[in-house]
């Protein structure tokens, strides 16, 4: 898909473009291709004597592969945008951008391109703004820092998200009755946010070394240059508030644990009192299964001797428990 976007009256618009000849029509200052064709590519590589690199989007994490200037002045960035959206599993989306600052077939100075095989949550929240705040995008340089500012945004929405459901769990926890099951399906949630927020750190981390290239390449105004510093002093309080959230993610793996562990506990406990609580009827079934003649036996004779050793076998069994129970070591 190849979408153009162009600026009237201070706002965004958006065009599909489905023809080499629809690309005269505009004069985009963002050009974003999603899961482009190679003859989408050939197109922009036609017009806009642009050439996309076959590696734009490999999995390279080097800087200096992912961050450079080429001798024409283009500006190639790559950069991980998060995507967790409901019902889908939270990944990284790798976004390749080219920026070339002078574009002498369109007469501009500056588009934007930006390569990427789905769609990206912070690209549509970029185009919702741009279309309804005018004089948000002012030039391409201008696109390329909302994005980041877009993604740190994104990341600490996800994060308040994060720390809503932390509570959830925090709550089913810490309310004293843990089951098994409960405590399964707590540590589950609390994987699956700790997966979540460790995406969110490298995102934000990804965001800081390009916003950092950036500031570096001397191509920002005085303007943009304070955006930047601003979206680096944003992301640095989203650290502050990852690393907040992987310490109650440890306090509550370490609780559920604990709770499984005294659960557990509780079991063996319950096993130990009833092999000690048997100990003493085992011992009269012993004693009294020998092969030897017992005067009280006698005593009793053959009618009552049997229930006489069957009661003494449940009053041996039933003294224990009545001392542990007293004790408070059955509940």
């Amino acid at each position: 898909m190849l979408n153009i976007f162009t600026l009237a009256n201070g706002r965004l618009f958006q065009e599909e473009i489905e023809s080499l000849e629809e690309l005269s029509r505009f004069q985009p200052v963002w050009v974003d291709l999603e899961s482009p064709t190679p003859e989408e590519k050939r197109w922009v590589k036609q017009y806009y004597g642009l050439s996309i690199p076959e590696d734009a989007m490999d999995e390279d994490i080097e800087e200096s592969a992912r961050f450079y200037e080429e001798d024409n002045g283009d500006l190639h960035i790559r950069s991980d945008f998060l995507a967790a959206g409901a019902g889908d599993e939270p990944h990284a989306v790798r976004v390749a951008f080219i920026l070339n600052l002078m574009n002498e077939s369109l007469k501009s100075h500056g588009v934007l391109f930006s390569i990427h095989d789905e769609d990206v949550p912070v690209f549509r929240l970029l185009r919702l703004r741009a279309r309804r705040a005018p004089g948000l995008i002012a030039d391409a340089k201008e696109v390329l820092l909302k994005l980041f500012d877009a993604d740190a945004e994104y990341s600490a929405d996800t994060l308040e998200g994060i720390y809503d459901d932390l509570e959830k769990v925090s709550k089913k926890v810490l309310s004293g009755k843990v089951s098994d099951t409960l405590a399964g399906e707590a540590l589950e949630a609390i994987a699956r946010q700790e997966d979540l927020n460790g995406r969110i750190r490298r995102s934000v981390m990804d965001t800081r070394r390009a916003v950092s290239f950036m500031m570096r390449s001397r191509m920002l105004t005085a303007e943009q240059f304070e955006e930047a510093r601003q979206i680096l002093r944003d992301i640095e309080s989203l650290d502050n508030h990852t690393a907040f959230l992987f310490d109650k993610i440890n306090f509550l793996m370490d609780a559920t644990v604990g709770f499984i562990n005294i659960n557990q506990n509780k079991i063996i406990k319950i096993f130990s009192v009833a092999s000690v609580a048997l100990l003493p009827p085992t011992l009269v079934a012993s004693i009294y299964g020998m092969n030897m003649k017992f005067p009280e036996l006698d005593w009793l004779g053959p009618v009552f001797s049997y229930p006489y050793v069957v009661v003494l076998m449940i009053a041996s069994a039933a003294a224990p428990m009545w001392y542990f129970g007293r004790r408070g070591w059955l509940s």
